[in-house]
């Protein structure tokens, strides 16, 4: 792909349609786009006839769509390359780590192996970022840190990505502290932590530790926090306070966060303000049958929320594609999110909080200078893209073709 092409005949995003301050359809035009060095460069209507000779390529009037951002996946334990495995059933958490020990080293295929064939299928699900967690404890060490990296690094021109070192089976209780440190200082981008009362069994150590660690190499957070109720609106309360005395403001995620969906009331106003001060980031998966986040109260409230995928096909669920679209879709039809202006909305829990247009109906997306991050999709607006999980024909990252093909 040359670095400086024209991207011809693409459909965008141009303003809501309002009938008495309802919206009630998305305005659509045909552009052209210059993209050069990875970047817009230009952005002109179509019926402007283009008389350098750049080369083109014809997107065939598809609608554009900035490229999803999957924000939680595990790409060391993923047995998608390998042979169907059923799950073999457990009774605990603690139970499911012993599995899961035991299973990925007697496996045919390399971690590496595994990991890539999970990033091909992300990127032609229209995915250009991805943050995965990296199991770190004794038995192990960093081989799953370096067999990641490597397996990023043989994409570094398709995907952005980010690598958080991940104490599946408690940062206390296997003893990780140290080894967490080293995958720091080799390049893990984020410190993980898991259930630091049920599963550390010392809320209060097992936060410190994971943001001394975090403050020690000016690292980010993201928390696996399973635990309901009280239990679990007191661990992020805590983090929230340890967040707000190291300057960690914007650095911390909470994945999971099932015990958000157990606050009502003042509570859950005190909270979603607490979060959205702090700027700590809530990921969901979306998960069946298991009460979940409140993400249209959190959201409307200004806390960051992300959907995103967690396991796909591995010792834990024989579920899950790597579709965040798909993932974002059952999020709006689970949540009642039938609206255009909402369909449209739940795009932006994909793409880090980008969206085509915003409430007014402007369009912010795509603009001069932005990356050239696109999903070219078959559907007239975003929120058909959302209802109807769209046919994705083509993926750009930074200007390049990185999954399916365009016309000359």
């Amino acid at each position: 792909m040359a670095s400086s092409y024209w991207l011809t005949n693409v459909l965008l995003e141009n303003g809501y349609q309002f009938d008495n301050d309802v919206i009630t359809g998305t305005l659509t035009e045909t552009f052209h786009l210059h993209v050069e060095d990875g970047r817009i460069a230009k952005i002109v209507p179509a019926n402007i006839e283009l008389h350098d000779k750049l080369p083109k390529k014809n997107a065939g009037n598809l609608l554009a769509l900035p490229s999803f951002a999957e924000k939680h996946v595990h790409l060391d334990k993923t047995l998608l390359g390998d042979q169907w495995r059923a799950v073999t059933p457990a009774s605990s958490i603690f139970e499911r780590f012993e599995i899961e020990k035991r299973v990925l080293p007697l496996l045919p295929t390399t971690t590496k192996e595994r990991a890539k064939a999970l990033i091909e299928t992300l990127i032609q699900a229209g995915t250009t970022h991805i943050r995965s967690h990296v199991d770190i404890y004794p038995e192990v060490g960093l081989a799953n840190l370096y067999a990641v990296q490597e397996a990023l690094s043989d994409y570094e021109d398709m995907l952005s990505y980010e690598i958080v070192a991940f104490p599946q089976h408690g940062l206390l209780r296997s003893n990780s502290q140290e080894l967490v440190r080293q995958a720091v200082r080799q390049g893990a981008t984020l410190v993980g932590g898991v259930d630091p009362a049920t599963v550390d069994g010392n809320m209060e150590k097992s936060l410190q530790e994971m943001m001394d660690i975090a403050v020690e190499g000016n690292v980010d957070i993201d928390l696996h926090l399973h635990d309901p109720g009280q239990l679990g609106l007191a661990t992020i309360k805590r983090l929230a306070k340890l967040t707000e005395e190291a300057g960690w403001q914007g650095r911390v995620t909470v994945s999971h966060a099932f015990a958000l969906g157990d606050m009502a009331g003042r509570e859950a106003d005190d909270i979603a303000h607490m979060l959205s001060e702090l700027g700590i980031s809530i990921i969901t998966s979306v998960p069946i049958g298991r009460v979940i986040p409140p993400v249209n109260f959190l959201h409307d409230k200004g806390v960051p929320v992300s959907i995103a995928c967690d396991n796909i096909f591995d010792s834990w669920s024989p579920f899950g594609n790597g579709d965040t679209l798909e993932r974002a879709s059952r999020f709006a039809e689970l949540s009642g999110r039938v609206t255009e202006f909402k369909l449209a909305e739940t795009l932006g829990f994909i793409t880090d909080g980008i969206t085509p247009l915003n409430k007014a109906g402007e369009r912010v997306w795509p603009q001069v200078g932005d990356d050239a991050n696109i999903v070219l999709v078959e559907a007239s607006c975003s929120a058909e893209a959302v209802a109807r999980r769209a046919n994705r024909p083509a993926v750009l990252y930074k200007g390049k073709i990185v999954s399916g093909e365009l016309k000359q």
